[in-house]
């Protein structure tokens, strides 16, 4: 399970990673440590280890529901409030840069604004995890992994 989860998440910004190199040209690695864009590497590893829980220990367990209950708890901020936090910032620093543009000091600083995720990138990112789980585990079992 664990190993399905840093590997959604690794595969998810990977993802991002190559997305900008061919859209820019450019190798960009502080992309992977960003946050926002598509997919949502957080729905992605954490729906992977919902279903990971899932499919191990079934889909009736309790296991499995305080994983989903936790998948949804991190979609949901990522596309309701650390979205609206990003927009937010954004309108922030449109008011700072107003405000202090003669104070270059005041109007150089910047709040961060791409934090969220739009409810498409949470989806994506959830289906991609939960694709990603259902693999290595058919991988898994027809290769005899112990997987624990």
């Amino acid at each position: 399970m664990v190993l399905v989860t840093v590997l959604s998440s690794g595969i998810a910004q990977s993802i991002k990673l190559f997305t900008k190199l061919l859209l820019s040209g450019q190798l960009d690695m502080r992309i992977l440590a960003k946050t926002g864009g598509m997919p949502s590497s957080h729905s992605c590893c954490t729906m992977g280890m919902a279903v990971s829980v899932g499919l191990i220990d079934g889909f009736n367990s309790i296991t499995f529901a305080i994983a989903l209950c936790l998948a949804f708890i991190v979609m949901y901020d990522a596309a309701g409030v650390r979205r609206t936090v990003g927009l937010q910032a954004k309108v922030l620093n449109q008011i700072m840069a107003e405000l202090f543009s003669e104070h270059p000091k005041l109007s150089g600083e910047r709040i961060k604004e791409f934090l969220g995720h739009t409810p498409v990138e949470v989806f994506v990112g959830a289906i991609l995890g939960s694709v990603i789980a259902v693999v290595f585990n058919i991988l898994a079992i027809h290769q005899h992994w112990h997987v624990p």
